[in-house]
């Protein structure tokens, strides 16, 4: 049976250090002008009632990818586990994947001028049974990884926990990376 992968961000435990950022270029070689994984800060409230919000922006693994329908080689394709990967040698860097993709997570890497986006590490890392380098480098927990069907696993326990949010879910694109929201600073 295929992996059912999930990667939850937990906006409540984010400090917003870059750490998972700075994994991420360190693991897959990521030139200083482009990225696979941001996150951003945003301020809300006025003075003196002022909050963070970190928002965790990268590929999220659609199920339904409209990036990889319009991929005229096939290097955009989906794996049997449901991820989203390139097949660098098939790009032709006709850029249709990043006009569909409506994460915005794709990017043409200058230094090999071919399309990449986050993969969740999975050469290096996932395909050998370990969490993608942002998970396993974050200090506050703030990202579990891991397969939905297995009952006993971190992140399949805080999807029946929790309440999620997947990214522009109207789209119907079915994201397998979901959102546990911010309820720091709400008044009850």
């Amino acid at each position: 049976m295929e992996k059912q992968y999930r990667l939850l961000y937990d906006e409540n435990l984010c400090i917003g250090c870059q750490a998972c950022s700075v994994a991420c270029r360190v693991e897959n070689s990521v030139p200083d002008e482009v990225y696979r994984l941001q996150v951003h800060l945003h301020t809300k409230g006025e003075f003196p009632n002022l909050g963070m919000n970190y928002e965790r922006l990268s590929c999220v693994m659609c199920e339904n990818p409209p990036c990889v329908s319009v991929c005229p080689t096939n290097a955009s394709f989906q794996s049997k586990d449901g991820l989203v990967h390139i097949d660098e040698r098939s790009c032709i860097t006709c850029k249709y994947c990043i006009l569909a993709c409506p994460y915005h997570a794709r990017f043409i890497n200058p230094l090999k001028n071919v399309v990449e986006k986050c993969n969740f590490c999975y050469e290096t890392r996932v395909s050998k049974e370990l969490s993608p380098a942002c998970v396993s480098i974050c200090p506050t927990d703030a990202l579990s990884f891991g397969d939905m069907r297995q009952k006993h696993s971190l992140v399949h326990q805080k999807s029946h926990k929790e309440v999620l949010v997947f990214p522009k879910a109207h789209l119907g694109t079915k994201p397998k990376v979901a959102f546990i929201p911010n309820r720091k600073g709400m008044k009850s």
